[in-house]
């Protein structure tokens, strides 16, 4: 079953196409009121718009306020590989920075500059949700300038596994634990919150089942808010681990494709002018055999070997050009 590409900016992950995996049928469905309480939630929802200047590609998503101060919660893919993005809450528009993210959850959180007073969400407990309970998705699909969507579904299923699958390397991501709802959310609406009846902020929308040519239906996926909030902690006291990088990811500058499986490392296809890869002698059609002494054998460990360095970090880097010859060299890490 194919589903909508999520907006992936990182300049090594281009975009991202996402397949589900076990649905499951509603059972009865729990009292509230989701129209009422997605109004009162919608103060505390931020429209973020994110642009890779040197790509020419602009991508927008959504997050939760969580601090007063302008730290929000949202997904990682929302943000990932942009240098600039801006959150608009409260009729305001905010520059925002990272603060730190965890790339298997799909966690981010970015701080809106210059941000106060802003309004918190409510957060509730996603492990008493019920099959048929009505939630509502709320989220910036019809873009900053246009009314926050409200998509009305109801709770499907719980622990459910979507495979999010990158269509220019071939590399897939596995997301598991996730709340699986009847509603047809988008492409922008990624990072907002699942609102049940009672107005509280029960999940994180990170992938759906329908895109912007398909009619109504289709499924959504959302990160339990107790696993975010979890993550979103860790995160804010800049506790940094093998899954968790506090501050910007680290760039080195190059569009890649895994190899065919005969073939060790990845397939360099672009190299971004001046980056860390190109002043390292890197060119387009050379083959990355090794970054930091690690041998990539796919997209996905050269993203987790540079989510464990900061800029500044030098990593040794060893390739073989377009010509066949075997050659090394050091890459000097930017933001």
């Amino acid at each position: 079953m194919g589903l909508f590409p999520r907006v992936r900016l990182l300049p090594i992950l281009l975009a991202a196409v996402l397949t589900l995996v076990a649905p499951v049928a509603p059972a009865a469905a729990a009292p509230g009121d989701p129209i009422a309480a997605a109004a009162a939630a919608e103060p505390s929802v931020v429209r973020l718009d994110t642009a890779v200047e040197y790509q020419g590609v602009i991508g927008a998503g959504t997050g939760i306020v969580l601090e007063p101060n302008g730290q929000v919660l949202t997904n990682f893919h929302v943000v990932q590989g942009a240098d600039r993005v801006t959150g608009t809450v409260g009729g305001r528009t905010y520059p925002a920075r990272m603060v730190g993210y965890n790339r298997d959850r799909d966690i981010a959180v970015i701080q809106l500059i210059g941000a106060g007073g802003l309004t918190p969400a409510v957060i509730g407990d996603a492990n008493v949700l019920v099959p048929g309970e009505p939630v509502v998705a709320l989220g910036n699909a019809m873009g900053s300038e246009a009314p926050l969507t409200r998509e009305v579904g109801t709770v499907t299923g719980f622990g459910r596994t979507v495979q999010a699958e990158d269509t220019l390397t071939g590399t897939s991501d596995e997301l598991t634990g996730l709340i699986e709802f009847a509603a047809p959310v988008r492409a922008g609406d990624s990072g907002g919150p699942v609102v049940n009846g009672a107005g509280q902020v029960v999940g994180i929308t990170t992938a759906a089942s329908v895109n912007f040519r398909m009619g109504p239906g289709g499924k959504g996926f959302a990160i339990p808010i107790n696993d975010a909030i979890g993550i979103a902690g860790q995160i804010q006291a800049g506790m940094a681990s093998d899954e968790v990088h506090i501050g910007p990811p680290v760039l080195l500058g190059v569009g890649v494709r895994t190899t065919p499986r005969d073939q060790p490392g990845v397939l360099i296809q672009e190299v971004m002018v001046g980056g860390p890869a190109d002043l390292a002698g890197l060119r387009a059609g050379d083959v990355l055999l090794a970054l930091d002494g690690v041998t990539l054998d796919s997209t996905n460990t050269l993203t987790r070997v540079l989510d464990r360095h900061y800029p500044g970090d030098v990593l040794d880097v060893t390739w073989v050009d377009s010509t066949g010859v075997p050659r090394d060299g050091k890459a000097v890490l930017t933001p």
